[in-house]
C-alpha cells in the first residue's frame, strides 16, 4: 500500500495512534503541521501560475484559518470545534488538489523558510496595541 504524504500522514500518524489519550505533543505535532500547511495555501495562492479560482479559495481559507474570529464559536459544545476540526483541513485539502504541483512543491519550500526565520516580538507587540486601541475607540463609541 502507498504511503499517504504530507498533511494527512502527519494527522494520522499523531492523532490517530491506537492510544487511549493523545497526548501534549501529538497535539503540539498537529497544530505545527497545520500552520505548515495554511502557509503552503497562503503562498500557494501568492503564485500567479495559480488559477484565479484557486487563488481566491485559498486565500479565504488561510485568511479564515490565522483570523482569531471562528464560523461557530468554540464555546458552543460539540459543534464549536466543527470548524477547526473539519473545515480547515477539507479547506486545505480542496486547495492543495486544485493547485498545480510545481506550484504546491514551491509553495511548502518558501512555508518551511518561513517557518525557520525568526518571530518578531515588537511586529506581535504593535497587532496587539493596535487591537487594544481600536477596542477602545469601539468601547467608547459604544458608551457615547
Amino acid at each position: 500500500m502507498p504511503q499517504r504524504q504530507g498533511f494527512w500522514q502527519t494527522i494520522e500518524s499523531s492523532l490517530l495512534q491506537p492510544t487511549t489519550m493523545p497526548n501534549l505533543s501529538s497535539f503540539k505535532t498537529w497544530a505545527k503541521a497545520l500552520k505548515q500547511h495554511t502557509l503552503t495555501v497562503y503562498f500557494a495562492a501568492r503564485d500567479p501560475r495559480t488559477p484565479l479560482l484557486v487563488r481566491l479559495l485559498a486565500l479565504m481559507v488561510a485568511a479564515y484559518a490565522l483570523s482569531p474570529i471562528d464560523l461557530i464559536p468554540d464555546f458552543i459544545p460539540v459543534i464549536g470545534y466543527l470548524d477547526d476540526l473539519l473545515l480547515l483541513p477539507l479547506g486545505l485539502w480542496l486547495v492543495v488538489r486544485l493547485t498545480p504541483p510545481e506550484v504546491i512543491a514551491a509553495a511548502r519550500e518558501q512555508a518551511a523558510q518561513a517557518t525557520e526565520k525568526p518571530v518578531s516580538r515588537g511586529a506581535a507587540v504593535a497587532v496587539v496595541g493596535l487591537w487594544v486601541v481600536l477596542a477602545l475607540v469601539c468601547v467608547r463609541w459604544f458608551f457615547d
